[in-house]
């Protein structure tokens, strides 16, 4: 039987890395997974140092292209209209892709819509965006926020419901679209992981790691949607006798924040703040940790739960958007009221005070549910897509 010839894909982004966020990590593991399986993949991002560039990465060509720091926000660049029209269109022009997945709606994504429509290119529209993600970074009074926010929802709208199909993360995103005014079908389609690079750790790999101490832990932006303070909050409000430490890999402009809150808590010496690590490092700190926790309010899903699920971590989550998605409350772990600190204080403790058995019966059941968010399965559902919007655009 013959195999389907490969495509041409051309997936334009706002965020791509060495940014460290979820939107970036989906689009560079699509990106690797797609050019893996023989497509010709091109990406177009910002230059996060300012300068375009193209260069061949894990098997795709990412064309980097001008941008500028965005002085709200500590590493976010942009790109200005006026230098980013001509550059996508000449991309376009010379990659000449089957089918554009841009990732979002705001500067390169708005071209990547216009100039893919003059050419008659189909177009998959993928949100991870959500106003209360940059809601913290608009310096402006409460009313004028809420006015941006609700311009937001609009333009995202008016933008997305001109693609040939819509997909997010969740079915909870999905109808979270919903109720801000989409009326066009979207199709929920996990971000996935490579569960092969994650696995519950053997007796060996934690061997002296823990010392005895139970380890919460955190991954992601530190940023204040995050609510990563009420991981330490909560953690100097349990008993000091259970020991519990909490472990947060990530950069972002709370980190000095965390450290003053963790001193002034009596807590610093519990409080790891380890930054950036390599991706060998993070495997090891998924192992190592006790359960995983996220109280974050603006999460259409969560790669780093993900991970933490597949390595076998209960985890602690807010009951906010699509984290309830990623956690049956008392069976892989546990949900909390957002912004309670008293509620998650509650959750360490139980999780804390548990026996050993019990917690790996809860790391068993994460385990399992990460198994149906294997990134092959989004790798499969985004090529039928694909396809099939070049034979319908093909036949018109």
């Amino acid at each position: 039987m013959a195999h389907p010839p490969p495509l041409t894909i051309c997936i334009p982004a706002e965020t791509y890395a060495p940014e460290v966020n979820g939107a970036a990590k989906f689009t560079e593991r699509l990106a690797a997974g797609l050019a893996a399986r023989g497509h010709a993949v091109h990406v177009i991002c910002p230059s996060p140092t300012g300068v375009p560039s193209t260069v061949r990465e894990n098997g795709a060509l990412v064309h980097r292209i001008r941008s500028h720091r965005w002085p709200l926000h500590p590493t976010w660049t942009i790109c200005m209209p006026w230098e980013t029209q001509p550059a996508v269109a000449r991309l376009l022009d010379d990659i000449a892709p089957d089918v554009v997945h841009t990732q979002a709606h705001f500067v390169i994504g708005r071209y990547a819509f216009s100039e893919a429509r003059k050419r008659g290119i189909p177009v998959v529209a993928t949100n991870h965006f959500m106003p209360d993600n940059v809601r913290p970074y608009l310096p402006v009074p409460r009313p004028l926020v809420d006015i941006a926010t609700g311009t937001a929802w609009w333009d995202l709208k008016r933008k997305f419901q001109s693609a040939d199909h819509i997909t997010v993360p969740t079915q909870l995103a999905a109808d979270l679209l919903t109720s801000n005014g989409f009326d066009h079908p979207i199709q929920a389609v996990s971000c996935g992981i490579d569960l092969s690079a994650f696995r519950a750790a053997a007796p060996e790999d934690v061997a002296g790691a823990r010392d005895g101490a139970p380890t919460v832990l955190f991954v992601g932006r530190l940023s204040k949607e995050k609510h990563i303070d009420d991981i330490v909050r909560a953690l100097a409000r349990t008993d000091p006798a259970l020991g519990l430490r909490a472990v947060i890999i990530g950069t972002g402009d709370q980190a000095p924040a965390l450290r003053a809150l963790a001193a002034e808590l009596g807590v610093a010496d519990r409080v790891d703040l380890r930054g950036k690590v390599d991706d060998r490092a993070l495997v090891r700190a998924y192992q190592e940790a006790s359960f995983f926790c996220l109280p974050g309010t603006a999460e259409l899903q969560s790669i780093a739960t993900l991970e933490a699920m597949a390595s076998a971590n209960p985890v602690v989550l807010a009951d906010a958007v699509a984290l309830p998605h990623l956690c049956e409350h008392g069976v892989n772990g546990y949900l909390f009221e957002p912004r309670d600190v008293d509620a998650l204080a509650d959750c360490f403790t139980r999780l804390c005070s548990m026996g050993a058995a019990e917690r790996a019966e809860m790391g068993r059941a994460s385990r399992a549910a990460a198994a149906r968010h294997d990134i092959t399965a989004t790798l499969d559902t985004f090529e039928g897509i694909y396809r099939r919007l070049i034979d319908d655009s093909r036949a018109a």
